[in-house]
């Protein structure tokens, strides 16, 4: 009997006041009985609208059915024919925009949890010892990817298991991308990011680390090498901040290396010696999810006060609702309709406030989001020592400066085709080094359609 519930089961999390002060997940996921009773919500409608909704074609309604009959095992193996990170994507996918956004039980209710769901179905295989897994055959020809992040690595197992010979060139230390270094422990666990590289691994792929494309090799040496096609997924490191007046003083970094330090050296483990700011008072600028990613980890890092400085309502938060609701919960205080106007320093060169003007919102600007507006004479100071700018990202000009021919747009994207290729002859690329900073999904959406191209690429050459 399906299950009429206008509302998902809830998932387990950490009180707020627990979690605030470690870096343990927050979300407990569910357990088996949970998963079986959310499954029944599925209506395993005949037109699948929720299927359309995802960047990577997951096949929602089998593997949900799978699911409510209690074979888990098959749920992950239909989950696995086009998704190879399910366990990423059940936690850091915005489902309510995508899948979930699409699901008819969300007409009259809460739509079915698909991204709980998927998260379920992946931790319970990933809990199990795995089974070993068959080797493709190899086909005779080798491909280089370029950044190990979720596009390069979607990229890099579909054409694995093609059986192509893929080379990933990896600029960090370690595999992942902003699995690794952006999104924080309590949102992704970095051994759950691990397992899902590991898995990558076992069935051929390679992976060599601080391989930073553009200084140790360039492009046209992977091509020299032997590699028949290359794969761009460096994604978009490149931090923007304000030019506004104070931004090089001591205590003021961006999101990307605040995060990178907790995140990739374990800055948040006392075991390890990494210099991290030690903040009382930490203005995050932003209103994204690496700005709630920063604020929430400012917190847990031990700052008595944290506050979000967004230039709009919070209504125009592109944030996930469920960042948001999780930062208020854990104390984050939410400045809307505020923007920084210069960061003060005391004698030594260190932050100590910084001044802001209160905004209001006046017409639509060209992304249809109304334009923040100064309000005359409503400047004042916020006391803080600490400044995090969370304001976007862009791509690292480093390859496409390396690189002759390869076209890019003003924003230093790559410019690609509907098919991900470049404009060089076996280049192709995708993830944030084509779109700017975007969502994990859309990245390996990207990646997918590019070890498409690239097989169809080589088979006809």
């Amino acid at each position: 009997m399906p299950n009429m519930s206008l509302n998902k089961v809830p998932m387990p999390e950490q009180e707020p006041i627990v979690r605030a002060s470690n870096f343990k997940e927050v979300s407990l996921g569910y357990t088996e009985e949970m998963a079986v009773e959310e499954a029944l919500r599925c209506l395993n409608c005949k037109n699948k609208p929720c299927v359309s909704g995802c960047p990577v074609g997951v096949r929602i309604p089998e593997f949900i059915e799978q699911i409510a009959n209690g074979n888990f095992e098959a749920a992950y193996d239909i989950i696995k024919t086009t998704n190879g990170l399910p366990a990423v994507c059940g936690r850091v996918c915005p489902q309510e925009n995508q899948c979930e956004g699409k699901c008819v039980r969300g007409i009259k209710g809460e739509s079915v949890a698909i991204g709980r769901l998927e998260r379920f179905a992946a931790d319970y295989m990933l809990a199990k010892t795995p089974k070993a897994p068959e080797i493709p055959e190899f086909n005779g020809h080798k491909v280089a990817v370029v950044g190990g992040g979720p596009s390069g690595l979607t990229c890099a197992g579909d054409l694995a298991r093609l059986g192509y010979k893929v080379t990933i060139f990896e600029a960090f230390h370690t595999a992942g991308g902003v699995l690794m270094y952006g999104i924080p422990e309590f949102r992704l666990p970095k051994a759950v990011v691990q397992k899902e590289i590991d898995s990558l691994k076992s069935i051929g792929v390679e992976i060599m680390t601080n391989m930073v494309i553009g200084k140790v090799l360039s492009v046209d040496e992977l091509i020299e090498m032997g590699y028949e096609a290359v794969f761009i997924g460096s994604g978009a490191g490149l931090p923007s901040f304000m030019g506004i007046e104070g931004e090089a003083l001591v205590g003021v970094c961006s999101a990307n290396e605040y995060l990178t330090r907790i995140n990739l050296m374990k800055g948040y483990l006392d075991e390890y010696d990494t210099p991290v700011i030690k903040s009382k008072a930490v203005a995050v600028v932003g209103g994204g999810n690496v700005a709630m990613d920063a604020a929430r980890s400012a917190k847990r890092m031990g700052a008595e006060k944290v506050y979000i400085v967004y230039r709009r309502s919070e209504a125009e938060m592109p944030a996930r609702l469920e960042e948001v609701h999780h930062a208020k919960e854990e104390g984050i205080e939410f400045l809307t309709l505020n923007n920084p106007v210069r960061i003060i320093g005391d004698e030594n060169g260190r932050v100590k406030a910084m001044e802001c003007v209160k905004m209001e919102l006046g017409a639509p600007d060209e992304s249809g989001r109304r334009s923040p507006v100064a309000i005359n004479g409503s400047n004042y100071e916020l006391e803080v020592d600490t400044v995090i700018m969370a304001i976007g990202t862009s791509p690292n000009p480093l390859i496409r400066t390396t690189t002759a021919g390869l076209d890019a747009n003003k924003r230093g994207c790559l410019i690609v085709n509907e098919d991900a290729l470049t404009s060089r002859e076996g280049v192709y690329a995708g993830g944030d080094a084509v779109t700017g900073a975007a969502t994990v999904i859309l990245a390996m959406g990207s990646g997918k359609t590019a070890a498409k191209s690239i097989d169809a690429y080589i088979k006809t050459k």
